[in-house]
């Protein structure tokens, strides 16, 4: 489809909306000042049972729980495709893909250096070919090979810093906000994806609320954390121990209501209260 005047490389702008959602991101334009912040407990019983189901054939790169997760989140958002809009420069973008990146740690120490990963999918994709993406992204991550964004940023620190200073904010804030940056700054730069996700559960951190930017055109973002058993109650009272995690969702209030970010919600949690779902390909449709 041609793209038509006021649309972006990475986004449709949406003309037929209303007047509220015309008017709200010029009250107020910045997206850190409109975070809405939503945790939820997820309860990891179905999820344990599947993943050892599938890592029963002994799979050279065995299928995780952040797998998972990340699949869930690229099928809500493909599914409830509000989330998938983002605003910039006081009007309000459907985006092009559903996409989703997170940070790789190369070495888990305090020197080890971080490397980005995004993955773009697609409406055929499911949690296998995901899988396949994620290993063959944290592959690449965890080689000496410096991401392209990355790469791009090396750039400025030969520079000197006021030289630096003026182009960041001076030229490259200003090309953001018009979706002008060169894709070389930003093709692996999180904050550019539909959702980012961190697994702090990784490094044995619980989960929380995480901001988001006024750079780029992230709307969404996850921050997963420790998997450990947590008491939960039975329809009869009782108390069982389960394994689960906690997910800190942060959103931007403007794009959408909160009775669809409610449905969003309770799509993600059957989603991973019932992963066998993430087997279909993202675009098919499952009742919730």
């Amino acid at each position: 489809m041609a793209r038509k005047p006021g649309d972006r490389k990475d986004g449709k702008l949406l003309r037929d909306i209303d007047a509220m959602h015309i008017i709200v991101p010029m009250l107020y334009p910045n997206r850190c000042d409109n975070e809405a912040f939503i945790s939820e407990r997820i309860d990891l019983t179905n999820v344990n049972a599947y993943l050892e189901s599938k890592n029963a054939s002994e799979p050279e790169y065995k299928y995780n729980l952040f797998q998972v997760i990340v699949t869930a989140m690229l099928k809500v958002l493909t599914l409830r495709p509000k989330m998938n809009r983002f605003i910039t420069n006081c009007n309000v973008y459907q985006r092009n893909e559903v996409s989703a990146s997170f940070v790789v740690k190369k070495l888990f120490s305090d020197e080890g250096a971080e490397a980005l990963a995004f993955i773009h999918s697609k409406g055929t994709d499911n949690i296998d070919t995901i899988h396949n993406e994620i290993f063959r992204q944290v592959s690449t991550c965890r080689s000496d090979k410096l991401d392209r964004s990355s790469e791009s940023m090396e750039i400025f620190k030969k520079l000197p810093r006021f030289i630096t200073r003026t182009a960041i904010r001076g030229v490259i804030c200003r090309l953001d906000k018009h979706g002008w940056v060169p894709n070389s700054l930003i093709a692996t730069d999180p904050y550019y994806s539909s959702v980012v996700l961190t697994n702090l559960g990784s490094i044995k951190l619980h989960s929380g609320y995480h901001h988001l930017t006024n750079w780029g055109t992230n709307s969404v973002f996850v921050a997963i954390g420790e998997k450990k058993p947590r008491p939960f109650f039975n329809d009869d009272g009782s108390v069982e121990m389960r394994d689960s995690i906690d997910i800190g969702l942060t959103i931007d209030e403007r794009i959408a209501d909160g009775y669809y970010y409610s449905k969003c919600v309770r799509l993600l949690k059957k989603l991973l209260e019932c992963p066998e779902l993430l087997e279909l390909e993202l675009q098919e449709k499952v009742e919730y």
